[in-house]
């Protein structure tokens, strides 16, 4: 089985070509939480899956190191835009993918090598319903906007935003040392929060103008990550719809940064790089069980 490592802002992840090779018998949950140890396997924060599609270019699925499989990843979808272009599965530059968050549109710029320098993504409208998060509550149809969610003996005010996957965004004080923030303790604790019948991803948000925003990210399934483009997504229409930045604004996380912005015609658009790692394959020692 051969394999190829990118990253997006350092959200890194193990690209399997399910169309040039036959992964069929495996067991995907399984080969994602052996693939992802980072001491153990190759390391990464999942797997991505690059397979045919009948209704778009190709179809991505998505498996997090604890074996659950995710709908979208937007740093995730960069690299995928990215290897099949470079790996010479198509000629386009801008392309519908098939997810579990329905047909998500890549445009690619490619500068006169033909490599990939960043990718634009059109990441469909945001989802603001609770019921479509999905979260527990009435009224099940409108938005959460500033919730008060209490987590053991503290309450934070919670937006709440799906991009095709749960997100749970919570903006911090300025005078906050975002870097010292407790995420690790407090971000397992909401994603797994009765509130979420799903489980969450959860951000961890500061504001430093209306086109300026830092966030640390808590992924369902993943643990903390170095960057988490839906995440940023998220964040940004949160910013928007509680009046602290502007629909336009510049995403700063742990790997990097994201130009996001929540368009006129209600579509979230997200621009940022995706760089190859290295490929190699898998050893028939390591390959044992994985069917």
């Amino acid at each position: 089985m051969r394999f190829t490592k990118l990253h997006g802002l350092g959200n890194d992840y193990i690209y399997l070509d399910a169309i040039s090779q036959d992964l069929t018998g495996y067991d995907l949950a399984k080969l994602a939480q052996v693939l992802s140890d980072r001491h153990f396997g190759v390391g990464g924060d999942g797997i991505i899956l690059i397979l045919p599609s009948q209704v778009a270019d190709f179809r991505m699925r998505i498996f997090n190191p604890d074996g659950s499989e995710a709908e979208m990843c937007g740093n995730g979808i960069r690299g995928f835009a990215k290897y099949v272009y470079e790996h010479g599965l198509t000629a386009k530059t801008e392309l519908a993918v098939e997810t579990g968050a329905g047909i998500i549109k890549p445009r690619l710029f490619v500068n006169r090598e033909g490599r990939v320098e960043k990718v634009r993504v059109d990441m469909g409208p945001p989802r603001l319903a609770r019921a479509e998060i999905p979260m527990a509550g009435e009224p099940p149809d409108q938005p959460v906007i500033n919730e008060a969610l209490a987590v053991g003996d503290e309450s934070f005010a919670v937006t709440c935003v799906s991009m095709g996957n749960p997100h749970c965004v919570i903006f911090l004080d300025a005078a906050t040392n975002l870097a010292e923030f407790p995420v690790s303790s407090l971000g397992p604790r909401i994603e797994k929060h009765e509130a979420f019948p799903r489980r969450t991803n959860v951000e961890f948000a500061v504001v430093d103008g209306p086109q300026r925003i830092r966030m640390r990210v808590w992924e369902r399934g993943a643990g903390e990550t170095l960057a988490c483009g839906t995440g940023a997504c998220a964040t940004l229409v949160a910013a928007a719809l509680t009046g602290r930045a502007e629909r336009k604004a510049t995403v700063q996380l742990l790997g990097g940064e994201l130009e996001i912005e929540w368009a006129d015609d209600d579509h979230v658009y997200m621009t940022g790089p995706a760089v190859e790692v290295f490929s190699g394959e898998l050893s028939p020692e390591l390959e044992q069980g994985l069917r």
